[in-house]
């Protein structure tokens, strides 16, 4: 059914209501839609979140410290690279003659040598061993010099005069045990007088 009103034609069924549109958002070019959250929720969850504050713990940030070992390694390869130090190759061993006639001694394959010429600088990497001379002998001689030579005729005659001893000891105490089965074992006391002894003990009681 239909009625003439003073805005024009309209039905007489009830009006359709809809919901208004929500402001448009001209940055996001979406609808800007408003929410809401309950306050005790969102304090909740900021408490959470929250690192510090009254009542916690004060935790104290740890530095690594670098030790005095790797910080002198690195100022040396600092000091090295500044010299302008090159790898020499083929170097196979590398011994060091101390002063009290022991052998620092580095050997392959961990051994490594830079050398820079210029400025005269030698750097060894690897593990070195203390060694005695005589435990590198022969093939050390080579590289012996006139102090060296001597330390290793010292020591080659500690090591006879040693040898020679054990040897002495060893036939000291073979003889020493066939004279032992051999020989008549010497009396502790004369019978003679333990029995006069006893007889003058007798005529004092």
């Amino acid at each position: 059914m239909w009625y003439l009103s003073s805005t024009g034609l309209e039905s007489g069924l009830p009006r359709r209501t809809e919901p208004p549109l929500p402001p448009f958002d001209p940055i996001n070019h979406l609808p800007a839609v408003k929410t809401s959250m309950d306050k005790d929720k969102l304090a909740k969850l900021q408490a959470q979140v929250r690192i510090g504050g009254k009542g916690t713990p004060r935790r104290k940030q740890v530095k690594k410290s670098v030790t005095s070992a790797q910080g002198d390694d690195r100022k040396l390869q600092a000091a090295l690279k500044k010299l302008g130090v090159s790898p020499i190759t083929g170097v196979e061993e590398v011994n060091m003659f101390k002063e009290d006639g022991n052998v620092l001694h580095f050997g392959a394959p961990k051994v490594a040598v830079h050398a820079a010429l210029p400025s005269n600088t030698l750097a060894v990497y690897g593990p070195g061993q203390t060694k005695e001379l005589t435990e590198l002998v022969p093939g050390i001689l080579n590289q012996l010099g006139p102090d060296s030579l001597a330390n290793l005729r010292r020591l080659a005659e500690s090591y006879q005069t040693l040898t020679q001893r054990q040897a002495d000891a060893a036939k000291g105490q073979k003889d020493g045990e066939v004279g032992d089965e051999d020989d008549i074992p010497d009396l502790v006391e004369n019978f003679d007088e333990a029995e006069k002894k006893t007889a003058d003990l007798e005529e004092l009681e």
